[in-house]
């Protein structure tokens, strides 16, 4: 295995730690706010500072690694749940069915991911779930497409031929023998859209419409410094260090299982 994709691991494995213990981890609460040390530098009693509240900013870096991972996970595996069984749907059916379900497909695509996100957030509202269900919402149409076209080829398969020769149902073949085709496509994609969803969210949170206070995440504290970059530029350099080796480390991870599932695919 490449050294790349090792030190990606390492680094995702380091930040699910961190979250999962976050209460331990932290010198101080998220929200813990202490007017004495108002926008202070890196120090000993604060190793990257405080923000405009008081607030010790390595403390809500570790909590925020909860919610930007949380987010990045659970709306790629719904995302990839909802575009795995309607491109595969679409893909196998065929005909007028995919005809009219990729056409909705088509119809969503064609609209902005960050339009579609803010108007679902608006009528949600910016508490965890809502930003979860807004990218949720809007990540699985690229994944069904991906499904569909992969359906369209494996479908025309030998083995799946045989398949519908001994009489097997169109649920079997799907389950059975077509599932375990796009196993390679799906871990792959599923590996991209963590840090596609991370990004997401650090978007909306830079625009003044992520996570509503005092909840933070890399992308509500890197909003927070953006207005005081030029005199406090450490409230905005680390939750950016933060966010770009996160989703570094799952594009290495990535690269390295595409690289790992493309010579076994079938042809």
């Amino acid at each position: 295995m490449k050294l790349s994709v090792l030190i990606g691991v390492f680094v995702i494995l380091l930040a699910c730690i961190v979250a999962l213990f976050a209460p331990w981890i932290a010198p101080y609460t998220y929200d813990q706010q202490d007017m004495s040390v108002i926008l202070q530098p890196p120090d000993k009693d604060h190793l990257l500072g405080t923000d405009s509240l008081g607030r010790d900013l390595l403390s809500r870096m570790i909590y925020g690694t909860r919610v930007s991972l949380s987010i990045g996970l659970f709306t790629s595996l719904v995302a990839m749940a909802i575009g795995t069984v309607y491109g595969g749907v679409a893909g196998y059916k065929g005909g007028w069915a995919d005809h009219l379900m990729m056409r909705l497909v088509d119809v969503l695509f064609a609209i902005p991911d960050l339009l579609l996100i803010i108007l679902i957030t608006v009528v949600i509202g910016r508490e965890f779930w809502g930003i979860f269900l807004a990218l949720s919402l809007v990540s699985w149409v690229s994944v069904a497409r991906l499904v569909r076209g992969e359906v369209l080829r494996l479908k025309e398969m030998p083995y799946i031929e045989a398949a519908r020769g001994i009489g097997a149902g169109s649920w079997r073949i799907l389950l059975r023998h077509l599932l375990p085709g796009l196993r390679g496509l799906l871990i792959v994609t599923f590996t991209f859209r963590i840090p596609a969803a991370i990004l997401s969210e650090s978007t909306l949170s830079f625009v003044g419409l992520g996570l509503a206070p005092p909840f933070s995440s890399w992308g509500v504290l890197a909003n927070d410094g953006w207005t005081a970059m030029r005199f406090f530029p450490h409230l905005m350099v680390f939750p950016g260090i933060a966010i770009f080796v996160i989703v570094l480390a799952c594009n290495l991870v990535g690269d390295g299982l595409r690289d790992l599932w493309e010579p076994k695919s079938p042809v």
